[in-house]
């Protein structure tokens, strides 16, 4: 299976995001990431679903929704409303993991499971059979920008074996200081698809970019 690119917004520049989305479709991404952070469970705050709604016109790409927030329940109807394809929540902060995802995929939507760094891998046999994608992070959620955290790179191929047993079918996606230099290892590790801000939006040339992580695999 081909490398996915999955460009997120907040790499972006916020002054022209039409702009933005069409050098992002140009450039042969496969999806739009949309991180949706309330400044709680991650110290940031950055934009609503309505984000969505006003960019949806511009772009036939799926919009895919990370949500980074203490009340994730809250915010599934309006983000399926105003245009995500998928909604992938965290682990650490659903209380009722199994119900969460449910509802996404009652809205008609696919559905991921997020993990931090430091959190365990535990629940994915629990939730195997409801989800379309694991994001494994690999910096602490809430900024573009950072630098990757190498030990949890380790996570992806520990994913990777879980998910093998349980669900083949469940795509890996790895998130945080993604960039040319460490794609190949990202890649190797078992990663299907890759989330990229900075790395991206502030290439010369984010088509090169691409076609450079697609021929890795």
């Amino acid at each position: 299976m081909a490398i996915k690119i999955s460009p997120s917004i907040l790499g972006a520049d916020f002054s022209k995001l039409a702009e933005e989305i069409k050098r992002t479709e140009q450039a042969g991404a496969d999806s739009i990431h949309f991180d949706i952070m309330d400044n709680h469970f991650v110290p940031n705050l950055t934009f609503g679903p309505m984000l969505l709604k006003s960019l949806r016109p511009y772009s036939g790409l799926p919009f895919s929704v990370h949500l980074m927030v203490e009340n994730t329940d809250e915010y599934l109807e309006e983000c399926a409303k105003n245009g995500a394809s998928s909604i992938t929540v965290h682990s650490e902060s659903c209380v009722h993991l199994h119900r969460t995802l449910s509802e996404i995929k009652r809205l008609g939507l696919k559905a991921g499971v997020a993990v931090n760094p430091a959190s365990s891998l535990a629940f994915i046999p629990y939730v195997a059979d409801l989800i379309d994608e694991i994001l494994i992070m690999t910096v602490n959620p809430g900024f573009s920008g950072q630098k990757i955290i190498a030990r949890a790179i380790n996570k992806i191929g520990e994913a990777s074996k879980i998910i093998r047993k349980e669900n083949p079918a469940v795509e890996i996606n790895v998130d945080g200081g993604i960039n040319a230099s460490n794609a190949r290892q990202i890649i190797d590790q078992g990663a299907d698809s890759i989330v990229m801000a900075s790395a991206f939006y502030g290439s010369n040339n984010p088509k090169e970019l691409v076609e450079y992580i697609k021929s890795l695999r």
